[in-house]
């Protein structure tokens, strides 16, 4: 790693800075004073301080998206001796898992150590949006299809309105995209099943802005730079609808 972003992760300045600190002679590797800029240092064997404080850098949040498969439970452990999702990761740090999908259902899952963003991002004062592909037995007819995104009944109270689209049929199933803004226990079969209609395929593809995309079932990826980034705005604007680019339906 370049002594300058060793800095910077450090909290010390921007990488700019810190080669104004290494030139002015006050950083030292191993006890020796360094002055030329552009050298690598390794955190791990190395000790660099500044002006003699041993410096080390604050710990990164690890974000990352699996693509959960079905079959999987949203478990650290499971007394029924079932897979696990993190029994997917190869990942040292301690993830866990933001919010749940059910045993039948796969799809875009967020693990992380940052846990004020899991907080907001489960909270039930924060409106996610969450998109999935459904494909039900039958047909979803235009009434049924009204009645699902004003909302209907679940544990004695309303669903918050939600977004359907039909996107395709055949002669025995329908596929459809539906767009929930809260997370209950099993939220879109049991819509579903207010109408009377039998999920055969679940699959969560998006949370907010962070799209699932061509993530292989099974596979996980860490999040980008600019996803974080993302992430870390909404945090701070305690995820205001319009932060997620989707306009919540009243």
């Amino acid at each position: 790693m370049r002594l300058n972003k060793y800095l910077a992760d450090c909290g010390v300045a921007s990488r700019r800075g810190c080669d104004a600190i290494i030139a002015q002679g006050r950083i030292k590797i191993n006890g020796k004073t360094v002055t030329q800029l552009g050298i690598d240092v390794n955190p791990d064997n190395d000790t660099v301080s500044l002006d003699g404080k041993r410096l080390k850098p604050k710990r990164r949040d690890v974000y990352v998206m699996l693509h959960k498969p079905k079959g999987v439970v949203c478990t650290a452990k499971d007394d029924k001796g079932r897979k696990t999702v993190l029994d997917l990761l190869d990942v040292k740090a301690r993830l866990f898992p933001v919010g749940r999908l059910d045993y039948d259902t796969e799809g875009l899952l967020l693990l992380t150590t940052d846990g004020q963003l899991a907080q907001t991002l489960t909270h039930p004062s924060h409106h996610i949006p969450k998109t999935y592909v459904v494909r039900i037995f039958g047909e979803l007819t235009e009434d049924e299809k009204i009645t699902l995104e004003k909302g209907v009944m679940l544990d004695g109270k309303p669903t918050l309105p939600a977004s359907i689209k039909v996107v395709g049929k055949d002669d025995r199933t329908s596929r459809l995209e539906i767009t929930v803004f809260e997370g209950r226990n099993r939220q879109v079969r049991r819509m579903l099943d207010s109408v009377g209609k039998d999920v055969e395929f679940l699959k969560r593809v998006s949370v907010g802005d962070l799209k699932l995309g061509g993530l292989s079932r099974g596979k996980y990826r860490y999040l980008t730079e600019k996803e974080i980034n993302y992430l870390n705005r909404c945090k701070q604007s305690a995820f205001r609808s319009d932060c997620f680019g989707v306009e919540r339906k009243e």
